[in-house]
This record gives C-alpha cells, sequence and structure tokens, in this order.
C-alpha cells in the first residue's frame, strides 16, 4: 500500500511541475478522478464523463448560470398543439471547433447513432419518448424509422409518441450532444482520444489528450457564443488519489477537485477549502424485493425506519439533509417544490426517531423476528470507500435496534454494476441516483416493472399506472398529483429503498476560484470561471 501512494506521488509531483508551468496561461485546474471510461456523448454513463462532454459538446438546448432551459444549438423551436411534434430552428451561425458549419442533418446522424442497437448505447433509454425508439432499439425496425429528420440544413423535426412535459429538458442531456459522421465512422472507437479527430460544437475544444494524466481544453473561437465564455484554458488533471488532491490545492497545483478524504471535511471547510455543489440526488439503499426475506414489506420498512438519518447527516457525510422520500428537493412541482409540497414519507424530526425505531421493533416482531430472533444473516454490497463508514453505523443501529447482522462485502466498481444493474444478483447494496433533468419522472421512473434500471425488481400495477399517467400528458394538473401518489406508493406502501440523504455535495475549492456552476443534474461546469489575483 505504502510502495501504491508512494508511485502516486511520484506522479502527481510531475503532474503538479508541469502545471507550474503552465501557470502563465492562467488555465483552470481541474481533478475528476482518473482516466474516464469514453467521453463519447452516445456511450458515456458517468458525471464525470459528462462535464467533459459538456465542455466540448452543445445540445440543442443548454443551461447557462441557471437551471432554466436557454436556446443553445437551437435559436428557437415550434411545439404542436398535440405536444407530438417538436421543429428546431438551428443557429445559422452554428460551428465545429474546425470551423464546419453545424446542421441539422448532424442531430439526425447522433441522434440515430445512438439508438442503433449496434451501438449498444447504455444511455439510450433516454429517447424513449421520440417515435418508434423502442422498435428501434430492439431492432425491430430500421433506425431510419426513428421520429427525428432533417428538413434542411437548419431545421430538425422530431416526432414524438407521447406528449412529454421535459422534453425540452431532456435534449440538454450529454446524450443528446451531435457528433461528426465523417468523423466517428472513420473511427468509432478511439475518435475521441486526439484533438485532431476530437471535434466538437461546445464551448471548448481539445488542446491536448494525455492518456492517465491531462485532458486540456481551450476555449473555442468558432463557438457561436464564445464572448460569454470566460475561462481561456481548463486542464483536467487525471487523478485518483484523494490525499494528492489535497495537497495540490493547499499547494496551488489544483484549483478544483471532487474527491477528498471525507474524514478530514471539517479541518478542510474551516481552511476555506470546502465548497458545497448543488446536486438534485438521494442517496438511498438498494432492497432486492424478490429475496425471501426481503419480499416481506413490513421487514423492508422496519429497516428503513430503525436508521437514524439525522445522525449520518451530521457525524459522518457532513453534507446533505436526510431523506424520508426518493425525489429531492429541487425539483419544480406544479407550483413550489415537489418534495416540500409532499413532505417526507418517513419522519427525519430528530424528537420522531425514538418512535420509528419502536415501530421497527413492532413490524420485525409482526414478520416473525422479534428481537432480530431467526433472521438470517444477509450480505450488503458497497464499492466506494467513502460509504463503508456510513454503512458501519446502520449496521450497528440495526443491531442495536432489531437484534440482526448484516455482512458486509465491498466490490470493485465494475463487478459491482454487474451484480447491481444488469444481473440483479443482490440482496442490499448501497447505491444512489442523480436526477437527469427537472422532473420527478427522472427518479421514480426507475420502478416501473419494465424498466430495466428497476434493480429492487418491484411489480406493482398501481404504481405502474400512475407513472403511465404521468408521461402521456402535458398536463401538470394531472401528472403531478399522479407522481405523488406513485412516490407514496414507492416509500409509504411498499419501502421499496431505503432513503438516506438528499445530496448537498462538498467538493474541494480553491477560495481563488470564482464562478463554478453546479449544474443540479450532475456536472460542473467551468466555462464562466477564472482565478482572482
Amino acid at each position: 500500500m505504502n510502495k501504491i501512494f508512494f508511485i502516486l506521488s511520484i506522479v502527481f509531483i510531475i503532474v503538479c511541475a508541469s502545471c507550474s508551468n503552465d501557470k502563465t496561461a492562467d488555465a483552470i485546474y481541474v481533478n475528476l478522478g482518473a482516466e474516464p471510461k469514453t467521453i463519447d456523448p452516445a456511450l458515456n454513463i458517468t458525471l464525470q464523463g459528462s462535464t467533459y462532454v459538456t465542455h466540448l459538446f452543445e445540445c440543442l438546448t443548454t443551461k447557462y448560470k441557471d437551471i432554466a432551459i436557454q436556446p443553445g444549438a437551437a435559436e428557437s423551436w415550434d411545439i404542436s398543439d398535440d405536444g407530438l411534434t417538436y421543429i428546431f430552428h438551428l443557429r445559422t451561425n452554428g460551428k465545429w471547433s474546425d470551423g464546419k458549419t453545424l446542421t441539422a442533418h448532424d442531430f439526425e446522424y447522433s441522434w440515430k447513432r445512438v439508438v442503433n442497437p449496434d451501438t449498444a448505447s447504455e444511455p439510450s433509454y433516454l429517447f424513449e419518448p421520440i417515435l418508434n425508439f423502442s422498435k428501434v432499439n430492439s431492432g425491430e425496425i430500421d433506425v431510419e424509422e426513428f421520429g427525428i429528420k432533417a428538413l434542411d440544413d437548419f431545421t430538425l423535426e422530431v416526432k414524438l409518441e407521447y406528449p412529454t412535459a421535459y422534453f425540452l429538458e431532456l435534449v440538454n442531456l450529454p446524450v443528446f450532444s451531435p457528433v461528426r459522421e465523417d468523423i466517428v465512422e472513420k473511427n468509432p472507437d478511439d475518435w475521441t482520444m486526439s484533438p485532431r479527430t476530437c471535434v466538437g460544437n461546445g464551448a471548448f475544444r481539445m488542446l491536448e489528450r494525455k492518456p492517465d494524466e491531462s485532458i486540456t481544453v481551450v476555449k473555442n473561437t468558432n463557438y457561436w457564443n464564445k464572448d460569454t465564455i470566460v475561462a481561456e484554458k481548463i486542464k483536467f488533471v487525471l487523478m485518483d488519489n484523494p490525499n494528492s488532491a489535497v495537497a495540490g490545492v493547499k499547494e496551488g497545483a489544483l484549483n478544483f477537485s471532487d474527491t477528498f478524504p471525507w474524514q478530514d471535511i471539517d479541518s478542510l471547510r474551516a481552511e476555506g477549502l470546502i465548497d458545497i455543489a448543488t446536486r438534485i440526488g438521494t442517496q438511498y439503499y438498494a432492497l432486492n424485493t424478490t429475496n425471501e426475506i426481503l419480499k416481506d414489506k413490513r421487514v423492508r420498512r422496519a429497516l428503513s425506519l430503525a436508521i437514524d438519518r439525522n445522525y449520518i447527516v451530521e457525524n459522518i457525510v457532513k453534507s446533505g439533509k436526510p431523506a424520508g422520500a426518493l425525489v429531492p428537493r429541487g425539483v419544480t412541482d406544479i407550483e413550489g417544490d415537489f418534495r416540500e409540497n409532499a413532505g417526507e414519507y418517513i419522519s427525519v424530526a430528530p424528537e420522531d426517531y425514538d418512535s420509528n425505531v419502536a415501530e421497527a421493533k413492532r413490524l420485525m416482531a409482526e414478520a416473525g423476528y422479534p428481537n432480530g430472533e431467526n433472521f438470517p444473516v444477509l450480505e450488503f454490497y458497497v464499492t466506494f470507500n467513502n460509504d463503508i463508514p456510513m454503512f458501519e453505523a446502520v449496521q450497528n443501529m440495526w443491531k442495536v435496534n432489531l437484534g440482526i447482522d448484516i455482512k458486509l462485502t465491498q466490490m470493485e466498481f465494475a463487478p459491482f454494476i454487474n451484480k447491481f444493474r444488469t444481473e440483479r444478483d443482490y440482496t442490499m447494496a448501497g447505491t444512489s441516483w442523480t436526477g437527469s433533468y427537472n422532473d420527478p419522472t427522472t427518479f421514480l421512473g426507475m420502478f416501473v416493472s419494465y424498466s430495466y434500471k428497476n434493480h429492487s425488481l418491484f411489480t406493482n400495477k398501481a404504481f405502474d399506472d400512475e407513472i403511465l399517467l404521468a408521461s402521456k400528458t402535458i398536463d401538470q394538473n394531472i401528472r403531478m398529483p399522479a407522481l405523488h401518489r406513485a412516490e407514496k406508493i414507492l416509500i409509504e406502501d411498499e419501502a421499496v429503498i431505503i432513503p438516506l440523504y438528499y445530496y448537498e455535495p462538498p467538493v474541494l475549492k480553491s477560495p481563488n476560484l470564482k464562478d463554478v456552476f453546479y449544474i443540479p443534474f450532475a456536472q460542473y461546469k467551468f466555462s464562466y470561471s477564472y482565478l482572482e489575483k
């Protein structure tokens, strides 16, 4: 372990040396972890990758310094009265980073590439509202039947299966970015690895890419809105070492990192090195509802009620808000905030914890496990080191309050994802979800019985019907009450998951780095950032 740390430290010193040599360019130095698996918009599924994509590419719609949807590559759009047809009018001055004109044909190619089953795009499910998505994505019909068409160079027609109230939010997501057919088709696997071939239409262009070391981007002078972009150069340092990230920020070799030793958060906050990123997301424990023990909703609810969420927030993660539901604050309702309007389905008031525990004990006894008698040792999967202290605290709460033992198994990320998301071969697991767009369906839609994201294997017709009702109309007076009813079924009636806390993620940031834009749907935007002298 010491040898590994020594090697990483040497690598960091080398990176830092190169950083100091570039300071004359006033570059912003950012660390978002190790080498990304991909920054191809069609294939990326990580939060870190989304940040790279957001700087290099621009979708039809965009977001500037708030969460409101703004015109991006499209300067305007028309929506039919029935909500089934969108006509996007692209800017005539939109260009790729190599100076070529951006056209509607680029978007048609890019979106059809995503939904083509040969691409095997994991985030392709986000295209579901578009006409014929399911049949195209399954290979049942040809991709040319997909509901998108360039009417001319600057006019894009999109036809939907059903009215989708949040469609303009959807087309802002990284997977909806345009890519160049002439470049991608020549080298579909590695086109993003070189500045020569990584051509985008965003505010920045790739200047240099050194695998496992750095990705450097500079302002794209061909970007239509370049005059609003403040940052001239951003160097993403590819490193996954929390201690080195702290050293880098303290020494000035880094300006930002989203990783640091969580146990040091108090001292780092006291030094003025912690900022709170806006994030619409929820940390929770997933339960396999087909498990012989966990299929009893009384057990699931007891496990949830026995957790002291305030203790976790105040003493372990030291950020966020205790969660008694799934949809976090920040998601809009008909009026106001969805979460605030509904309240919590599990009381998170400190004074109610004792009564929560009493109810948990009653439910366990009713299920046949008084004081934990005859309750088997269940296995709990976790992948990230930072999640272990929280689990150990919960593990102790379950032992003290319910008399049960839960076994911890830590897994590497890839096997964890395979077991949890793909095979769904697990009993309990620590996980989280960050919303993709500003609508409750980005959270609740995961749990419909037919969703591949339904890791809990939950099946409930009433829940499915409410989500379906909300998905097939743009009338918020119908949608939002249905979504409130759906969440009540999920959390209060069936206790399908165990919500823990709503994100307010701390990040490591130099005091002189200004105007970092935290996109609530899990991206960092440095377009308007600068270093205060």
